[in-house]
């Protein structure tokens, strides 16, 4: 088994782990127990190998960790609620569709249209299109920042933390309690934050030499782009992640390290116990399948 396989995210009052054939998760109820939920994971990545191959698989994760990520964080917040205020699967479906059409909005339509009204100022197109990834990363740098002064996101943030702790000591072979975990960092280099931050970058790169034609047109174009992006993002991370002891790789994931200082906090261990709880969920599942 490898332990590289393993990783997750942190929900509402918990963590959800994706193994190689489960997803878990687990989460502190109000009344202070621990709510654990495992399911068999489904997905072409176990099936096909045209999905496991390079430059396809990051696609596909993406679109599993959105799928699995937002119907998990819409569990985990039914655990918070009585049972007569649990909301339906086709309420998360919407919920999660409402999401995506506000990440386009913000991070995709609003830098577009917002670098639009320096066609005067900035007439080459290449400058403009570079203007406008330059401005989607102070986007996505700012909303983070700003998020985190609010608790209840600081406490997903400290659950962020302690799922990283989790995977570290795993990975480790260190015994799954808090004394083991807690000397982790909260920092890993297979974050999806760290993710994230590459898809920003490459974009950069990758939409600067794409034509302005017209809003729509430009929108659709870059929805699409988004596509090979994301590709090329899981590649580097996967690359960076897995041969950490070279500089260059060490060079490559530092700035998705050093994002992980805004989307992480020092967990306490009843946090840990609940990182620790989702994993053994995962490690139990796939050792059944």
């Amino acid at each position: 088994m490898s332990n590289t396989n393993y990783g997750g995210q942190a929900v509402i009052e918990g963590v959800m782990i994706r193994g190689r054939r489960t997803i878990a998760l687990a989460c502190r109820k109000p009344d202070g127990g621990i709510y654990r939920y495992r399911e068999a994971l489904d997905s072409p990545l176990l099936t096909s190998k045209v999905a496991r191959a390079p430059f396809v698989r990051g696609v596909v994760v993406l679109w599993e960790s959105l799928r699995y990520g937002m119907r998990m964080l819409m569990r985990s917040a039914d655990v918070q609620l009585a049972p007569a205020d649990r909301r339906s699967s086709g309420g998360s479906s919407a919920f999660m569709l409402v999401g995506l059409v506000v990440a386009v909005v913000l991070f995709i339509g609003i830098p577009y249209v917002a670098t639009g009204f320096l066609r005067a100022l900035i007439p080459s197109t290449l400058w403009l299109n570079i203007a406008e990834g330059v401005f989607r990363l102070v986007l996505l740098l700012g909303y983070l920042v700003a998020i985190s002064f609010l608790p209840d996101i600081r406490r997903v943030f400290a659950y962020h933390g302690a799922e990283h702790m989790t995977i570290h000591a795993f990975e480790h072979g260190d015994p799954l309690d808090a004394r083991h975990v807690a000397p982790y960092p909260t920092a890993h280099p297979r974050c999806g934050t760290a993710f994230l931050l590459f898809v920003v970058v490459i974009a950069i790169a990758v939409f600067a030499f794409v034509p302005r034609v017209g809003l729509v047109v430009d929108l659709v174009v870059r929805l699409v782009l988004v596509i090979p992006v994301a590709a090329i993002s899981y590649e580097v991370l996967r690359l960076g992640a897995g041969h950490e002891d070279n500089p260059i790789m060490r060079l490559a994931v530092a700035p998705g390290l050093l994002l992980q200082a805004i989307t992480t906090r020092r967990p306490d261990d009843p946090m840990i116990e609940v990182a620790i709880a989702s994993l053994e969920e995962a490690l139990a599942g796939d050792a059944t399948a």
